[in-house]
């Protein structure tokens, strides 16, 4: 149940990141990683175990990298400007923290 749990979390968590990050340009991006770093390390800390955070890590970039392709009519969730780059690039270095801060 908690492998489930983890992917829920990661993949609302990605949801919610794709979201922020466009609004409040600076401080929608700082929020949505914050908030990426600290829930899926929590995933770790309440249920114990690296390996948790590791499936709630990949949730999470299974859905922002998702969004980051061309939906079905040609609309794209993270665009290609210098605040979805960095969501992309700084979601994926703030995951590889969460999940090596030990618990």
């Amino acid at each position: 149940m908690r492998f489930i749990y983890s992917i829920l979390l990661g993949s609302a968590l990605g949801a919610g990141s794709v979201f922020l990050h466009g609004s409040l340009k600076p401080l929608g991006l700082f929020l949505s990683l914050a908030a990426t770093c600290a829930g899926v390390w929590s995933i770790g800390r309440i249920w114990g175990g690296r390996n948790l955070r590791i499936i709630a890590s990949f949730a999470w970039l299974l859905v922002v990298l998702r969004a980051g392709f061309p939906g079905v009519s040609d609309e794209y969730l993270i665009e290609g400007t210098a605040v979805g780059v960095s969501l992309i690039n700084g979601g994926f270095l703030i995951l590889l923290l969460a999940v090596l801060i030990p618990a």
